[in-house]
Order: C-alpha cells, then structure tokens, then sequence
C-alpha cells in the first residue's frame, strides 16, 4: 500500500510542476508594483495572483537590484534564452566548419607529401 501512496504522491507532483504558471517579466513587475502601492497587503496579493509570499519577496528583490545597478550606470543586461540558443547554434556550426577546414588541410597535407 505504501509503493502506491508514493507513486500516486509523485504522479501528482508531476501533475502540478507541469501546470505550473510561469510569470513573463512583465506580469511579475506588475506584481511587485502592486505591492510597493501599499494598497493591498502582500499576503492578499499573492494570493489573488497564486503566488508564495517568499515567491513575491524574491521578486521583489531582484526588481530592486536591478533598479539600482541600472541608476548606478551598469547598462549591461544578460542574455534571454532566444539570444543564448541563437549563439549555441552558430557556435555549433562554426565548430563543424573548423572540423571540416581542418580536415581538408589534413588531406592537403598528406597529398603534397606524396607529391615529393
């Protein structure tokens, strides 16, 4: 009986981190401006919006830091996923050319050795 309450525990765990809601960057500044209006509490803001208080602090405070590193001067940003998996693809591809060009040098090589 205890294999199945484990199993149908982690079937469920599956359920919910799949249907999980994931907040774009523009629904979670939304949130924490919500918050820092003061109008409602935190707690009933978190929960109109299905959010774990600790979930909105984080947020919160990574608004906050990049508040400031902005006002401090730092205009750089990191790359989104797009970006990184557009560089994955181009280095993958450059690294086939290099293997490819090293390859005929190779066979180029071996040729002007029997031209001797």
């Amino acid at each position: 009986m205890k294999a199945v309450t484990e199993s149908t525990e982690s079937i469920i765990k599956d359920i919910k981190r799949k249907t999980r809601r994931k907040f774009n960057a523009e629904e979670k500044i939304r949130i924490v401006l919500e918050g820092l209006r003061g109008e409602a509490s935190i707690a009933e803001i978190c929960r109109k919006e299905g959010i774990h208080q600790t979930q909105y602090y984080s947020w919160s405070k990574e608004f906050m830091q990049a508040g400031k590193k902005r006002l401090d001067g730092d205009t750089s940003r990191e790359a989104n996923s797009g970006e990184v998996k557009g560089l994955l693809k181009e280095n993958a591809s450059l690294k086939d050319l290099v293997a490819d060009l090293s390859l005929k040098v190779q066979v180029l090589k071996k040729n002007l050795k029997g031209l001797e």
